[in-house]
């Protein structure tokens, strides 16, 4: 049959290729809800469920931490089996779990479902990206970037706007912030169905590292478990904290040993050692740990540090997604055009520590204008950074290590994200629970359950809420400041990166004429 010639990116018309994206696209568009959409209606969800500030940030981190796990495993599988058929795959595993997470009846089993979640987020994030460069070549992805640019931003902008909406309207209520991804998931698996056709080279000889894996997965559960309770449960200085960063340590120096053993790892070393790729991870994880990890409290700002609704919180965020579609949309083209990337990267970095320095400089009554303006700076940073981080990535490699590549970057954006939600998330609660037990001790209120332990605000006299409101307003800030100092690392690491020119070719083989290197 001719079925492979079809799916050649040299012979597919423009036309073909956005059939074959749009479902691509919609399960874009379907991961990147799932997280969007809790995002305003969290403080909400918690507060229903009398869940803490630790538990907030377990139900982004469960299913950070679980797409990060299983983000280079998926990635290697799609080197190996079928992509079509995987992506679906994650699109079951995600749909159950929405389903499971919107029956939750406490904080805790929803971090569980979340977690479950997360197996087919991370699916869809790295199957998105290797199927798309298994399509189109790197010099001409540039120009389909601003597609995936718009998708993030719609996801970003509609996620909060549609999960303020669902809180605010009694006849639905906060489970359907889950619900309502699932049409949309069952929709991209029948566009799928009929429009993705990829090329599939199988092999005989196949072996999935799931030790490596499992061991990478644990140690980081581990440090991240540490990182939530440390100076809360347990003191920095104690028999708890070295028995857990020595366990994780051990852990993920196991899983180094093992990757560098393993005819099939799922983060394969000599990838990561290349020039490009090592400073790629570098960036992506800044990136990921700013973006993640100061983005998450936007909506816990703008309800308990101003007072908004849901709703209106997402409302309040769209400034941040203006700049990722503009930004994506227009370095997209202009990289198509002149096969450059490592500027656009630089000017998203250095943009992105900009805005996260602005938003350091927020409080519980700072004017909205400003805080739009820094929202701004950051999502143009976002929006001319992180993907083109991958295509610099995807351009180094052959076409047969496309889904470890990409799958290796998403990994390391991810485990940033992952580890930038706890440790922010860790130091907010601490200045949190400071600030409200120093106001309410000036107050003469007794402190003893002083309104901390809850974000369910309705419950608590007037004068407690406005003292636990003005505690996250002016602690927010700070949060903010560290995800600057951070990502100056991906500053850095961008200025670092080799300048280079994207390849027109589909694979990195057919760049170069044949030769017998063989020596």
């Amino acid at each position: 049959m001719s079925a492979p010639a079809t799916t050649d990116s040299t012979v597919m018309s423009h036309r073909q290729v956005l059939e074959a994206l749009s479902g691509l696209l919609l399960v874009l568009f379907v991961a990147m809800l799932s997280g969007t959409v809790v995002s305003t209606a969290l403080p909400q969800i918690i507060g229903a469920l009398d869940g803490s500030q630790t538990q907030y940030t377990w139900v982004v981190t469960a299913t950070l931490l679980t797409a990060t796990a299983t983000t280079p495993v998926w990635g290697k599988l799609a080197d190996l089996f079928d992509k079509k058929t995987l992506v679906q795959i994650a699109i079951v595993i995600f749909v159950v779990g929405s389903v499971i997470s919107g029956f939750a009846q406490s904080a805790g089993q929803l971090i569980g479902a979340r977690a479950f979640q997360g197996i087919g987020v991370g699916g869809l994030q790295a199957l998105v990206q290797v199927v798309i460069a298994a399509m189109i070549p790197p010099r001409e992805r540039g120009r389909y970037n601003g597609y995936l640019g718009g998708v993030m931003a719609l996801a970003t902008v509609g996620g909060p706007l549609l999960g303020g909406l669902i809180v605010d309207t009694s006849w639905l209520g906060w489970r359907w912030c889950f619900f309502i991804g699932v049409p949309v998931a069952v929709i991209a698996l029948f566009v799928l169905q009929a429009t993705l056709k990829v090329k599939t080279v199988r092999r005989d000889d196949v072996k999935i590292d799931y030790l490596g894996a499992s061991l990478i997965a644990i140690g980081v559960s581990v440090l991240l478990v540490w990182i939530s309770f440390v100076d809360g449960s347990f003191a920095w200085l104690s028999w708890q904290s070295f028995a857990m960063v020595g366990a994780s340590v051990v852990l993920l120096g196991a899983a180094i040993a093992v990757e560098a053993r393993a005819a099939e790892p799922v983060v394969p070393l000599r990838i990561v050692k290349q020039r490009t790729t090592a400073l790629a991870i570098l960036a992506s994880v800044a990136v990921g740990m700013a973006m993640f990890g100061g983005a998450v409290f936007l909506g816990q700002y703008f309800q308990i540090g101003r007072g908004y609704s849901p709703t209106e919180a997402g409302l309040l965020t769209i400034p941040m997604m203006v700049g990722v579609l503009g930004s994506s949309i227009v370095s997209g083209r202009l990289i198509t055009k002149t096969g450059r990337v490592k500027p656009y990267i630089v000017v998203g970095a250095a943009t992105l520590v900009l805005g996260f320095l602005a938003l350091g400089q927020i409080d519980h009554d700072t004017s909205l204008v400003l805080v739009g303006g820094a929202m701004l700076l950051v999502g143009i940073g976002v929006g001319s950074s992180m993907q083109n981080l991958v295509l610099a990535v995807q351009n180094t490699v052959p076409l047969k290590d496309i889904g470890a590549a990409s799958s290796t970057i998403a990994f390391f954006r991810s485990l940033g994200g992952t580890i930038g939600v706890s440790v922010l998330g860790a130091v907010l609660a601490r200045r949190v629970e400071d600030h409200i037990t120093r106001d309410l001790t000036a107050a003469g209120i007794p402190v003893s359950g002083g309104g901390g332990g809850s974000l369910n605000l309705n419950v608590l006299p007037d004068a407690v809420q406005h003292i636990v409101r003005n505690a996250y307003g002016d602690a927010t800030g700070h949060v903010f400041l560290i995800s600057a100092a951070i990502a100056v690392v991906g500053v850095v690491a961008a200025l670092l990166l080799k300048p280079i020119t994207l390849r027109t070719s589909l694979d990195l083989a057919e760049a170069k004429p044949k030769v017998d290197v063989a020596s």
